[in-house]
């Protein structure tokens, strides 16, 4: 009888020769999907951001030394992100894929929200995405690449938090995932992947104050599956 074979698991993703572009990657989850990618042979990743990078990083930079980089964009503003698109194909040769990432949350109950606060959110986490993906697979069908797009969406597109309700938040990233399903049907010609991601509550800048509330040690029991921040 021949021995049986033990399967072989992949541990990596490779992403050799890959260059990679991540909205909202100074920081956060953003920085910490760049180390990912870069973790996995990606040959650049690009942090597109309206803000100053900081030392974490720093520090992810000076791990993958000349792989890192910073390109300051308003996603709200489609021609920014063009024009760092195109600033990132003519230093590294192409665009493979786009993580579309950046946003932002508020947390408040729905009547006391303003129409400025609701803008806001819509603008960058909804508006934002889409243009952000567009411009993405403009510059793959321009380029014959089959790239990959990957929004970061969020839990609460699905359900609410009632310990910190945010209905505006929630309806955008129902959008973005909503978004998802129509952009992969519709450019699945181009042989471009559209997908996305919903976290749950991640430990970062934004979320500093979730784990100071007095009653988070009794929140953790009812959490989910992992009763902690994911990090």
């Amino acid at each position: 009888m021949a021995a049986t074979s033990t399967p072989q698991t992949q541990s990596k993703i490779s992403l050799a020769g890959k260059v990679i572009a991540i909205t909202g990657a100074n920081r956060g989850i953003g920085l910490g999907i760049a180390d990912c990618c870069l973790s996995n042979d990606a040959q650049a990743v690009y942090s597109i951001d309206v803000g100053d990078t900081g030392e974490e990083w720093e520090a992810v930079s000076k791990r993958y030394p000349g792989k890192l980089h910073a390109l300051k964009a308003d996603v709200t503003r489609e021609e920014t992100v063009t024009q760092a698109v195109d600033s990132i194909i003519k230093d590294a040769g192409g665009l493979h894929g786009m993580v579309v990432n950046a946003g932002r949350t508020k947390h408040k109950p729905a009547l006391d929200f303003t129409t400025e606060e609701i803008e806001q959110l819509w603008n960058i986490n909804l508006y934002g995405s889409f243009y952000c993906a567009r411009v993405a697979a403009r510059a793959f069908i321009k380029q014959n690449v089959k790239g990959s797009v990957v929004f970061t969406a969020s839990m609460a597109s699905y359900r609410p938090n009632k310990r910190v309700p945010s209905a505006p938040y929630g309806a955008s990233k129902a959008g973005v995932r909503n978004m998802t399903h129509t952009l992969a049907m519709e450019w699945a010609q181009y042989g471009i992947w559209v997908n996305s991601v919903s976290p749950g509550l991640v430990k970062t800048a934004m979320t500093y104050w979730v784990p100071q509330q007095p009653d988070w040690e009794q929140q953790l029991k009812y959490y989910g599956g992992i009763p902690r921040l994911a990090e």
